[in-house]
């Protein structure tokens, strides 16, 4: 459903990503793992068009943006701001409620089944600054149902979470995958990513490996990811497929 072609990005002409190729697999769950730093996290914002691809290209094989959702890191959300848990899920039903913003009785009925699903009913009137971080979780889960989206990218979606809220989560993940989504999440806990994912991208920057969680998550995959993060070096060398390289290299005299 997504193909990734050559795939680099960086930052200051130095690789986060570098040159990755392969194929998120449609209506599987896919875990994408690897050493901090990664650049698991950069691949997602690439992939959303938040930042610019150095090299290579995505393949949306006929989807639009508008069927991408994307949960990130809760640390990068901002919960001071005055909103219920009721308006927060509403918020995933923008296509509907146009410029107006006009809450519809169907919309109504899903944001409340929503909430149901990830028991949060009863938490309508509430502050979002009020939840704990496991509530603001499923609140954040709930809008994305309503979203309706066909590939659902997840930022370690399981952080600071109880077991109990985890495993509830991760029913959801399978209800997704029933309903026929693409559900992508960056995820550390390996032994979480075996029980659940049937698909792997172990990212090390480079391409480790990518394809069933028990091929790619074997001891010799994840002791190279270790020895590259070990060797990474942002001092090194720019990347030379960087265009803006490539510029500076045209315009020099």
């Amino acid at each position: 459903m997504i193909g990734i072609q050559d795939l680099t990005v960086t930052y200051h002409r130095h690789p986060a990503v570098h040159h990755l190729t392969g194929r998120f697999a449609a209506g599987e769950l896919t875990a994408i793992t690897g050493p901090n730093g990664a650049g698991k996290t950069t691949l997602f914002k690439a992939v959303m068009g938040e930042i610019p691809l150095s090299n290579g290209s995505i393949d949306w094989h006929g989807l639009t943006r508008a069927q991408v959702a994307w949960l990130p890191q809760t640390s990068r959300l901002d919960r001071t701001f005055p909103m219920s848990v009721a308006d927060t899920v509403l918020m995933g039903g923008w296509r509907q409620t146009g410029a107006l913003g006009r809450v519809t009785r169907d919309l109504a009925e899903r944001a409340r089944r929503s909430l149901e699903i990830v028991r949060m009913r009863g938490f309508e009137g509430r502050g979002i600054d009020a939840l704990s971080a496991g509530q603001f979780q499923r609140v954040l889960f709930a809008r994305l149902m309503l979203l309706d989206a066909r590939v659902i990218l997840l930022d370690e979606p399981f952080a600071a979470l109880d077991a109990r809220s985890t495993e509830e989560l991760l029913e959801l993940l399978h209800r997704w995958r029933r309903e026929g989504r693409t559900v992508i999440a960056i995820l550390h806990d390996l032994e979480q990513i075996r029980a659940h994912f049937s698909q792997t991208l172990l990212l090390a920057r480079h391409r480790i490996a990518w394809g069933t969680t028990e091929t790619v998550l074997t001891a010799e995959n994840l002791r190279q990811a270790r020895t590259m993060a070990e060797a990474w070096n942002d001092q090194a060398a720019p990347c030379a497929s960087d265009p803006d390289l490539d510029r500076s290299r045209h315009d020099a005299p």
